[in-house]
Order: structure tokens, then C-alpha cells, then sequence
């Protein structure tokens, strides 16, 4: 069994507003790509990474990680599921990845992950899965401490009303790496994308097929890059390492 990361980074950041994508913003003296692939980076069973770049990408060139051997490149596609899809694909026929290895899949802006935390979802999953075949993966996740409220869809505009307070005890938030065996997450994106079925995350396209995937708690300082204000508080807690 070997291991392999996938780290989907052809999305174009909209909802941060700036004038690049947001994994090439600057944070804490490199790129935010660049915090998310030292941490991975950081595990010595990590075979090889596979980044999925958009067709038009120009800022990739010029990090120091585009001539790391530990690291190729692949075109991502038009939604995430692609783009992971793409590199999955590119394990398999270039890379000789087999069905039965390991692949995590991380996101690209969220630079403030631990290794400590990688290490444990690694650990924890594949022993797991190793007892319960339905477990089929597992991803990091942080359990939510505020009250959670379901809402209407809003009418035109205004505010949404509250329609159910939910099980704050039952609800996670999911956080990235997501660790699955490579064959299976193939076969699920797959599925998905002939279902035209859009995904968010790589754990939901195995709870499709039935898998229960394990939660492993992960810090909540690992946070998504998406407003400005993110750079901030990513900014803060990289510092206070």
C-alpha cells in the first residue's frame, strides 16, 4: 500500500475578490498553496502529490514546488470533482498508483493544517477500515459549539427565517485532508459525475454509494481561505507556532 495526495487548485477564488486566485495570495512570507503542501509534505509515507492547476494558470511557474520531484501537475477540470477525478486518473496511468493504495485529498487554501493532524486521520482510518469495510475513508472534521439553525430559503430579500434548531452534538464541520483508497473514490467521483450529482467534498461522494465514513477530530484552527478577513486570522495562527 502506498500513499498519495491529490490537492485540487483550479478553482479561481471569486467570493475573495482579489486580483489573484486565492492559493497564490501571499501569507506569512509564501503562498497559501505553499502552506498546505509543506504540511503534507511533512509525512514520510507520502509517496507523491498531484496538484490540479487551471488551464490558464500562470502563477504556478514561479513557486519554488513547481521543480519538486515529490510534486507533479495535472489540468484540473471545471468543478472540483473534476479537477480530483483528472488527478486521480493521472495516478493510476502516470504514476503508477494501483487501486488499493491511499489518496488524501486536501484542500489548497487551507494552509494552517497540522501534520500531528494528518498523521492521526491516517492512522485512525485505515485502521478502521481495516475492521469495518462500510467505513470506506474518512476525512478531518471539527464539531460545531454553536447552536445551529436551519433556515427557509429566503424571499427575494428578505432575511431567511429560522425552520428547525439542529443537534449541535451531531453536526461536524468537514475539514480537509479527506483519506480514501484511490480505487474506490474513483469509482464514487465517477458515479457521481455520471449522475450529474455536484459534490463539495470527496467524503460525500462515498456516502452516495452507502459508505459511512469516519470523522476524525481535527484542529479548528485549520481553516478555509475564502473572505479577506481568513488571510488574517491564517496569518495569526501560523505566527503563534
Amino acid at each position: 500500500m502506498r500513499l498519495w495526495a491529490v490537492v485540487p487548485a483550479a478553482g479561481v477564488g471569486r467570493r475573495m475578490e482579489a486580483a489573484h486566485p486565492k492559493q497564490y495570495l501571499p501569507l506569512a512570507g509564501k503562498t497559501v498553496i505553499e502552506h498546505s503542501l509543506a504540511a503534507l509534505l511533512n509525512i514520510p509515507s507520502l509517496h507523491k502529490i498531484i496538484v490540479a492547476l487551471g488551464a490558464d494558470d500562470e502563477y504556478w511557474r514561479d513557486l519554488g514546488f513547481a521543480e519538486d520531484a515529490r510534486i507533479a501537475q495535472v489540468e484540473g477540470g471545471k468543478e472540483r470533482q473534476d479537477s480530483v477525478l483528472n488527478a486521480l486518473e493521472a495516478l493510476c496511468e502516470l504514476h503508477g498508483a494501483d487501486a488499493e493504495d491511499w489518496v488524501l485529498v486536501h484542500d489548497a487554501a487551507r494552509p494552517c493544517v497540522e501534520t500531528a493532524d494528518i498523521e492521526a486521520l491516517i492512522s485512525a482510518v485505515i485502521s478502521a477500515c481495516h475492521q469495518d469495510a462500510q467505513c470506506g475513508g474518512g476525512l478531518l472534521a471539527a464539531s460545531m459549539d454553536s447552536t445551529v439553525k436551519e433556515s427557509q430559503e429566503s424571499q427575494g430579500t428578505a432575511p431567511p427565517q429560522v425552520v428547525a434548531t439542529r443537534r449541535r452534538e451531531l453536526l461536524w464541520q468537514a475539514l480537509t485532508p479527506q483519506l480514501f483508497p484511490l480505487g474506490l473514490l474513483k469509482q464514487a467521483l465517477h458515479d457521481a459525475v455520471a449522475c450529474a450529482v455536484p459534490l463539495t467534498d470527496e467524503s460525500s461522494a462515498l456516502e452516495r454509494l452507502g459508505y459511512r465514513p469516519l470523522l476524525v477530530a481535527g484542529s479548528k484552527t485549520n481553516i478555509k481561505i475564502t473572505h479577506a478577513s481568513d488571510l488574517l486570522l491564517a496569518e495569526a495562527i501560523l505566527a503563534s507556532r
